[in-house]
């Protein structure tokens, strides 16, 4: 990894104000300029490092994506079996953006904004996530708990079917339900599926 230049430590200084002051103030009351007094700087040398204060949203968001990234990866690696270590990656995802709704509401909110704003980095992000998934379910394949299974083509499907757990607007909207119950049981049809799903039929 690169050293962090001045301009990037910049950059993450301005991040992380912006990030506190959208904590105590939220995203709509907070101005460039409130950042940049937070910072004892000038709102032009502000925009010097980020374009808009939607591109400031963008980084803290990023940084959120990818705490969720680095969960994933570490629980890939694991030692235990592939179905586990599946079912561990849905519900910690599920518990990561729960508890960002529950107990820091307005950096939800700004991750709200980031998807809605940012679709593109969204998908990259996702796709990280099948990515992640789809290593976890081929080291099942080696293993004999998935035999024949397709991962790339699995891990796409298991993305789509884990949306509802895995999408922050979607748990926010949930909350009430039982998530980690009904991410269990899709969790137990699907794998079970991926378990016969190369076995030649009759």
């Amino acid at each position: 990894m690169a050293p962090r230049t001045d301009h990037d430590e910049t950059r993450v200084r301005i991040a992380d104000v912006a990030e506190e002051l959208f904590r105590r103030l939220g995203y709509a009351k907070t101005t460039v300029a409130d950042i940049a007094a937070e910072l004892g700087m000038s709102p032009a040398n502000v925009y010097r490092f980020f374009p808009s204060k939607g591109a400031i949203v963008e980084s803290i968001c990023s940084r959120y994506l990818e705490e969720v990234v680095v969960l994933c990866d570490r629980i890939a690696d694991r030692p235990e079996p592939a179905a586990a270590r599946i079912e561990a990656l849905v519900l910690g995802v599920l518990d990561y953006h729960r508890r960002i709704v529950l107990r820091e509401q307005r950096i939800h909110d700004v991750v709200v904004i980031a998807i809605r704003e940012n679709w593109q980095a969204i998908l990259a992000h996702k796709d990280r996530i099948r990515t992640v998934m789809a290593r976890i379910l081929a080291d099942g394949v080696r293993r004999g708990e998935f035999p024949g299974l397709d991962a790339e083509d699995a891990a796409s499907a298991l993305l789509s079917a884990g949306t509802r757990f895995c999408h922050p607007m979607m748990i926010a909207d949930h909350l009430d339900d039982d998530l980690d119950a009904e991410a269990r049981q899709m969790l137990r049809y699907l794998l079970a599926g991926f378990a016969t799903a190369g076995r030649p039929a009759g």
